[in-house]
C-alpha cells in the first residue's frame, strides 16, 4: 500500500497525470469533460465537487483507494 495521499486541494490535472489510475474515478464522479477542459489543469478537485454537485468525501475515498490497489 502506498503512503501517497490525493487532498482536495491539489488540482485536478496534476492528480491525473501523477496517478493515471485516477482517470476512471474522475470519470465516474465528473464525467468526460476533466480531459478536455481546460480548467481542469489548474481547478482544485473540491472545486470541482463544488462544479458537479459531488461529496467531497466520496470521490477523495474512491481516489485514494485507487492509487493504494
Amino acid at each position: 500500500m502506498s503512503d501517497a495521499q490525493i487532498t482536495s486541494d491539489m488540482s485536478i490535472g496534476d492528480v491525473m497525470d501523477k496517478y493515471p489510475a485516477t482517470d476512471k474515478i474522475f470519470m465516474k464522479y465528473f464525467g468526460n469533460g476533466c480531459f478536455t477542459c481546460p480548467g481542469a489543469k489548474t481547478e482544485d478537485i473540491a472545486f470541482g465537487c463544488t462544479m458537479h454537485g459531488v461529496a467531497v468525501e466520496d470521490i477523495m475515498a474512491d481516489l485514494n483507494q485507487a492509487i493504494s490497489e
